[in-house]
């Protein structure tokens, strides 16, 4: 069941309705089964996997609460770890080992095909399983006490709004507000559905829209060089944006109309001026998951040079490898983890060379300058995001600066579909210049009931105008 959807529309009404027609004790055994027909709704067999791993990481967290020191709680976290890393490994990695070994031994004229399942991928599998894995950590440590009521720790792994696509959320922030009691409040529910609108907005009129053009190149990425190839890239990291902001503003916007809060996972990430800057506004619930639970306890910055280095490369690396099995995005992993060790070696040097090129007030040059800098380093690494595979990925490198002064892209996709995504793109960014200033949803808010409702049928009608509806586009991180 897609965000994007009319049945998700249905689901949506009569969740809402019921939630707040019952008294507060039953709502979590409605949310709860909500969750588990919302999953249902991709694969029915697969909510045994969801269910296995909250029987699993529930047992271990009571068993490890009932052991004083980390050395005899030890145990009972590795169970967690196996058991949640295990199925992610046999769904996502264990095919992606084999193709590889395959190709490695005929490399060398062995020919042996290694075993290979044919099995789908669960939708959200690299959600759902990090979620409860830092709940299974942070209980060993201590950080939070064991969850004793099975249905409310059931909800926290299975909560529908953020099940398939995240945000990834911590224990500490969602599990107590399944507890708390939201009465129906009407600024908090037309707060939620602008948040939804706007991210259903950002999915439909741009996201799915740019996505006819990104696909058309890089799907045929022989047929083309030069300025589709450029304006395809740069299309794409538009649309996997919207795409996936879009998918976080709809979960964030339906659960705070029921009084939940979900993390914010993206702020205006292209406007950062490093890559750094980049990892701290772009899918912040990963970005702190990996930071929390793989760099930091492999020594983070307090490490020798040599191994801080090797630290943030590890991390990246695993992090592309999160995304999907396929080297590509173990490219495109490693690459941000190269871009931040260049990023850290040079800072002093880019600091004099500010100084001396942008004096005084020319300080904003050097802020735009840096921002386009960074823009082109993150549009280069998804080039090996978007390239169905590491081949096609070269061809578009070694061929996008082919500039052919008679082939300006448009006939891609013909000139008016060109034109509306260049427009559609320039209201993105104008929104998330207006939000550097101030949140543009408390503007809108602010304004007199005719300007509002003009403002909702205005991006209505966009969505209606824009959107592509013959084929449904499912959002990209649920393949993740």
């Amino acid at each position: 069941m897609l965000f994007n959807s009319l049945q998700f529309a249905v689901f949506f009404i009569v969740v809402v309705g019921i939630y707040f027609a019952i008294p507060h004790r039953f709502r979590w055994m409605m949310l709860l089964a909500a969750s588990y027909y919302f999953y249902m709704c991709w694969k029915v067999e697969y909510i045994l996997l969801i269910l296995f791993s909250t029987l699993v990481d529930y047992t271990a967290a009571r068993m490890m609460s009932r052991v004083p020191d980390r050395r005899g709680r030890r145990k009972y976290l590795w169970v967690s770890l196996v058991c949640n890393l295990g199925i992610l490994f046999f769904y996502k990695y264990f095919n992606f080992l084999s193709r590889s070994v395959t190709d490695a031994f005929q490399a060398w004229n062995i020919f042996y095909d290694a075993p290979v399942f044919h099995v789908m991928l669960p939708v959200g599998i690299s959600f759902y399983t990090f979620q409860t894995l830092s709940y299974s950590i942070d209980v060993y440590k201590g950080r939070i006490p064991a969850e004793r009521h099975l249905g409310i720790y059931a909800l926290y792994v299975s909560f529908w709004p953020q099940l398939v696509a995240g945000p990834i959320e911590r224990t500490h922030h969602l599990l107590p507000q399944f507890r708390g009691r939201y009465e129906f409040d009407y600024a908090r529910v037309t707060d939620g559905l602008r948040l939804m609108l706007w991210g259903l907005f950002k999915k439909v009129a741009i996201a799915d829209h740019v996505a006819v053009y990104v696909n058309q190149v890089y799907n045929h990425v022989g047929d083309y060089r030069g300025v589709p190839l450029l304006a395809a890239t740069f299309l794409f990291a538009i649309q996997i944006y919207c795409d996936f902001s879009g998918y976080t503003d709809m979960a964030r916007g339906a659960s705070r109309v029921m009084g939940y809060d979900l993390m914010e996972n993206f702020r205006r990430p292209y406007f950062s001026k490093s890559i750094r800057e980049f990892w701290q506004r772009w899918h912040i619930s990963l970005s702190t998951w990996f930071r929390d639970y793989v760099y930091i306890p492999l020594g983070g910055k307090r490490a020798s040079t040599g191994r801080w280095y090797y630290n943030l490369f590890v991390t990246f690396l695993l992090s592309g490898l999160w995304h999907g099995a396929n080297w590509t995005f173990v490219i495109w992993g490693a690459l941000h983890g190269c871009y931040l060790i260049l990023e850290n070696m040079t800072g002093h040097f880019q600091a004099r060379l500010a100084d001396r090129w942008f004096p005084g007030e020319a300080r904003f040059m050097n802020r735009a300058v840096r921002t386009g800098i960074t823009l082109a380093m993150v549009c280069f690494a998804w080039i090996f995001f978007r390239a169905n595979t590491v081949g096609d990925a070269l061809a578009v490198i070694g061929k996008m600066f082919l500039i052919d002064p008679s082939d300006m892209g448009v006939q891609v996709v013909g000139l008016p579909s060109f034109l509306r995504s260049v427009l559609l793109v320039m209201v993105l960014f104008a929104v998330d210049m207006t939000e550097r200033r101030r949140g543009i949803q408390d503007a809108v808010a602010r304004l007199p009931m005719a300007a509002r409702w003009s403002i909702y049928t205005a991006t209505v009608w966009a969505v209606m105008v824009s959107g592509v509806f013959g084929v449904q586009q499912e959002f990209i991180y649920f393949q993740f």
